[in-house]
């Protein structure tokens, strides 16, 4: 099981976990739920106290990663499986990603 801490503008906003590679979570934080002054991190996952599931990775998360060569060369550079899509969110989403988003390992 794999886990990244979900950031909205470097504020812990929730958790996405890999429990297999047919089953993800993301569950947002206690705090960040509690504060109103807080938004979504996407439209596709609104602010609940209810968790998510979904049998692949989510799609707000998997438009986070990057494709074609770009791919291939970050996979290749950082030993990981190209299809290996969690495993990519957490090595390549941690800074400069387009939006106010990151996602770091835990």
């Amino acid at each position: 099981m794999r886990q990244g801490m979900v950031y909205m503008n470097g504020i812990p906003a929730g958790v996405i976990t890999e429990v297999s590679t047919t089953e993800y979570l993301f569950r947002y934080e206690d705090a960040y739920y509690a504060d109103a002054a807080m938004p979504a991190v996407s439209l596709t996952l609104p602010k609940t106290q209810q968790e998510y599931w979904s049998p692949y990775l989510f799609p707000f998360f998997s438009n986070m990663l990057s494709e074609g060569r770009n791919r291939a060369v970050q996979s290749r550079l950082l030993h990981i499986d190209e299809n290996d899509h969690f495993g990519i969110l957490l090595a390549t989403a941690q800074t400069d990603v387009a939006g106010a988003v990151t996602v770091k390992p835990l």
